[in-house]
């Protein structure tokens, strides 16, 4: 069997439901995973993906920001949704799927804001924080981890060709080194393997967001890797292919990320 996993920062699922349903519709991944659905559970467009097909969905979500969702063709059990930093602002789920006896763990971390600084900026202070405790979670979970794979929007350009300039972009959040330091280091001690960085190696460039504040976004491509799919060592030799929607980001209202999928033979 195959399974493919697509990640997707929609920054607002009910705004874009167009794009997404007409995405499903088109190249079908197995499992969506969305995040900054910006859409209380009880508004949830649910029958728009159950009627293309995607009856298993697993939603955490509130009015306005923040928000993640696991939507599926493929029937999962025991949804899990950590409130990190004692927060309850809806920037994780988890589902298991019952056919592959995979976990699957979706992720929306938090931006930061502009500042790259914890003393002077709260929204960095929590970003840190929230990777403190992703990281000690990922630490914790090393021994046994066995079939998952984590997705998101995590919110980190984390190697030098995740972004279109590492210099100039050292000190601005998302790329400088304390942010860089400890997404690699939670990758590393709870084993974690890139799927997109195991098939396209550095040196290449590899975006997933483009900025709106640029006046032509393609011309400039001054684009940075913040979405991610990871996964356990075991499904390592599963890996097969992945696939960047860049054309997504010329859609008409479209999201400032695209799509990202992610293929296993499982």
């Amino acid at each position: 069997m195959t399974l493919s996993v697509t990640t997707w920062n929609i920054n607002s699922v009910r705004l874009r439901i167009g794009l997404v349903t007409q995405f499903l519709k088109d190249y079908a991944p197995d499992v969506l995973c969305l995040q900054e659905t910006k859409c209380p559970d009880a508004q949830f467009p649910l029958g728009e993906f159950r009627k293309i097909g995607y009856p298993h969905i697993a939603i955490k979500g509130q009015k306005g920001y923040n928000g993640v969702a696991i939507i599926s063709r493929k029937p999962f059990e025991n949804s899990h949704a950590i409130d990190y930093c004692a927060k309850p602002d809806c920037r994780h789920i988890s589902v298991r799927l019952s056919a592959y006896g995979i976990t699957i763990h979706n992720y929306y971390v938090p931006a930061g804001g502009e500042i790259a600084d914890p003393e002077l900026n709260v929204k960095f202070a929590h970003k840190l924080a929230f990777l403190a405790q992703m990281q000690q979670n990922s630490v914790e979970g090393q021994a046994m981890r066995r079939a998952e794979i984590m997705v998101g929007d995590l919110n980190i350009a984390p190697f030098e060709h995740d972004v279109w300039s590492h210099k100039q972009l050292l000190d601005v959040v998302s790329h400088t080194p304390i942010e860089t330091g400890i997404l690699n280091a939670i990758r590393e001690s709870g084993n974690w393997h890139d799927g997109v960085r195991m098939l396209e190696p550095e040196p290449t460039k590899v975006y997933t967001w483009w900025s709106y504040r640029a006046a032509d976004w393609a011309a400039s491509n001054k684009g940075r890797r913040l979405d991610h799919i990871w996964h356990s060592a075991d499904l390592s030799p599963a890996l097969k292919s992945y696939h960047i929607l860049k054309e997504a980001r010329s859609w008409e209202r479209p999201s400032d990320h695209v799509p990202l999928t992610v293929t296993y033979d499982v």
